[in-house]
């Protein structure tokens, strides 16, 4: 393929990691008829197709799968070799793109990044809300930030938050004459809110210990929510029973607007950690950005 047409590359890798051509359009700063007449240039020099495309969704062909499994690795070093120039100058400089839930973002990331940022001008952070497990080195992403349970083997696993512990929470109103909640199974007669999550795919089950004694309760309720925001507001005007980190609800419990429950059934379990691939050689920027959101 001539090197002039390598853009065309960058242009298929962001549709293959957004999933979407008004998203890869905006990423890359270009029109949308411009981006789709870079994919069909490149089919048609290929002559193969790279995308099933509908009216809802863009998705990869076999061929398109394969292309971005060899590709995409290609282009990370790139970007690595380009970050690594950055090290000559004065000042550490590149772009660290990131993904996390947005829970991560609020509580870990972003207070330390607030106070990292202004000394480092030069570094650039792209923060990507998503509960969704990414594969990181396929889509280009510098670093993932999960539950250190949830962290795959084979990655350098960074601690950067203390350990969490989730809450069971409902209005008072939503509690007063109804029955007592002692274990989890007493959840079966009550409303709960429930959750579901990219990453699941079904609804997620609450899971409970006590004294080395593990519950998955699945609940069940009128709403479900894919936002744990919308669930505890949900709880707050009195629809049901929501589980959630403890933390997003604990002024919600002294002001009096929540009420926990099953509190002995929630023990702590490991916070968030950094992850990333034990292949890459961080860069000078991102190693000053882990030594900052180090735990």
């Amino acid at each position: 393929m001539p090197r002039a047409n390598y853009n065309d590359l960058v242009a298929f890798l962001a549709v293959a990691r957004e999933g979407s051509f008004t998203k890869a359009a905006a990423r890359l700063n270009v029109t949308q008829s411009a981006l789709s007449h870079s994919i069909r240039g490149l089919e048609a020099r290929l002559n193969i197709r790279l995308f099933h495309r509908t009216t809802r969704s863009v998705s990869l062909t076999e061929a398109g799968e394969r292309l971005r499994i060899r590709v995409a690795p290609q282009f990370e070093e790139i970007d690595l070799a380009l970050d690594a120039l950055g090290e000559l100058r004065d000042r550490p400089s590149g772009t660290i793109r990131i993904t996390c839930g947005a829970h991560g973002i609020d509580t870990v990331l972003w207070p330390r990044l607030s106070k990292l940022l202004p000394k480092y001008p030069d570094i650039r952070v792209e923060l990507i809300a998503d509960n969704r497990f990414r594969d990181i080195a396929a889509e280009r992403f510098d670093a993932g930030v999960r539950l250190g349970e949830q962290v795959a083997q084979g990655m350098v696993s960074v601690p950067i938050g203390t350990d969490m512990r989730m809450a069971a929470v409902a209005s008072p109103a939503y509690l007063s004459g109804r029955d007592e909640i002692r274990t989890p199974k007493d959840l079966a007669n009550h409303r709960c809110i429930n959750l579901r999550f990219l990453t699941h795919g079904g609804l997620y089950a609450w899971e409970f210990e006590k004294r080395r004694r593990e519950l998955r309760a699945h609940v069940e309720g009128q709403l479900v929510f894919n936002d744990t925001r919308h669930a505890i507001r949900a709880a707050m005007d009195g629809f049901g029973l929501a589980y959630v980190p403890e933390d997003m609800v604990t002024n919600h419990v002294e002001k009096g607007q929540l009420v926990r429950v099953l509190e002995d059934w929630c023990p702590p379990f490991p916070g968030y950690h950094l992850y990333y691939s034990s292949r890459r050689k961080p860069s000078q920027a991102f190693g000053i950005l882990v030594d900052a959101l180090r735990h």
